[in-house]
């Protein structure tokens, strides 16, 4: 798919350095110069600033603020590829507790609360990726997700998974180690399939327990082990609707950090059309045609509210409308 890359969170070009991640002479080097900034995240929500809220807040090195934060930061590369790099860390500032903190609204569906620290200046915000990642641009998206993934990883993977022991941090962020066993630990990543399930002009969507009214997007589930791709398509189709899919092709990859998955966009070309939900996956499910689409898209469905901006799910989908799966 010729416009693969331009997915969100699909890659900005940035160079992660990986070599200097196991050299603690070369990571000190890179703190102490000064081109080298920090970016900063408070359970997962990045620090982001702009009257739009459409930036990725990078602070020096120095800043009063990051000695309230755990002082083992993710290094995650260099910005550009001159001499001093532009080097970049993550912080992770989650032992913070804001004052005010709503738990109901920070626990829901699309947390829109947002925090404020006190070292930090009015307009500089803590605020969930989803509601703003289409403000960002690639290089502040791939720096927020990456860095929301493998602090995400840390907070659920502190203890050795073959003799049960605490671990600790390695690698600059990028491995934890057991000092009991000697065991290494790597960030997880899960495959995930999303599928665009096409009959004709109709598209297969379908909507989980729980979803917001009027939200659909299409299938989607997790990869198995020994499974391919294509495999997984047909298996999740017909488990979650009932649906038999031949040909299958794959389109678009998107990092997800929602915890930790990479999304794989597959097109099916779907056998059958009578739909049989299992409950358990799937709440309902449905054929619409490309003229709903497009009304989805404009807000005129009376049904179907229009796919999330951001999620493979609306890129997959605008670009069926187009006809750019090619």
């Amino acid at each position: 798919m010729k416009h693969a890359e331009t997915v969100t969170f699909g890659g900005s070009g940035l160079d992660r350095f990986a070599h200097i991640r196991g050299d603690e002479a070369a990571l000190n080097a890179a703190r102490e110069q000064a081109e080298t900034t920090a970016i900063l995240l408070w359970r997962g929500k990045p620090l982001v600033g702009g009257e739009a809220l459409d930036h990725l807040v990078r602070l020096p090195m120095d800043h009063p603020v990051l000695a309230e934060a755990n002082p083992n930061p993710v290094y995650l590369g260099r910005e550009d590829s001159g001499d001093n790099g532009g080097h970049c860390f993550a912080f992770d500032l989650s032992g913070w507790t804001p004052p005010d903190l709503d738990d109901a609204s920070f626990n829901s569906f699309l947390d829109r609360s947002e925090q404020q620290h006190p070292l930090l200046p009015d307009g500089q915000v803590f605020a969930e990726l989803r509601g703003l990642m289409t403000r960002l641009d690639a290089r502040d998206a791939e720096l927020a997700a990456t860095a929301k993934a493998v602090f995400g990883w840390h907070r659920s993977h502190m203890f050795c998974a073959l003799c049960g022991a605490p671990s600790v941090m390695a690698m600059a962020g990028w491995q934890r180690d057991c000092p009991s066993c000697g065991g290494h630990h790597f960030p997880r990543t899960d495959p995930v399939v999303i599928m665009l399930i096409t009959h004709g002009n109709k598209v297969l969507m379908g909507r989980s327990p729980g979803w917001p009214e009027g939200m659909y997007s299409l299938l989607a589930g997790f990869v198995e082990p020994g499974e391919t791709l294509e495999a997984a398509v047909r298996r999740e189709v017909a488990e979650e609707s009932g649906i038999k899919v031949g040909e299958v092709c794959y389109l678009a990859s998107q990092p997800w950090a929602f915890p930790s998955s990479l999304m794989f966009g597959c097109r099916g070309e779907a056998l059958t059309e009578e739909i049989t939900l299992d409950p358990n996956e799937l709440e309902h499910a449905m054929w619409i045609s490309r003229e709903e689409m497009m009304q989805a898209f404009a807000g005129l469905h009376p049904v179907l509210k229009p796919a999330r901006k951001g999620a493979i799910a609306h890129f997959l989908l605008r670009n069926w409308l187009a006809d750019r799966l090619d």
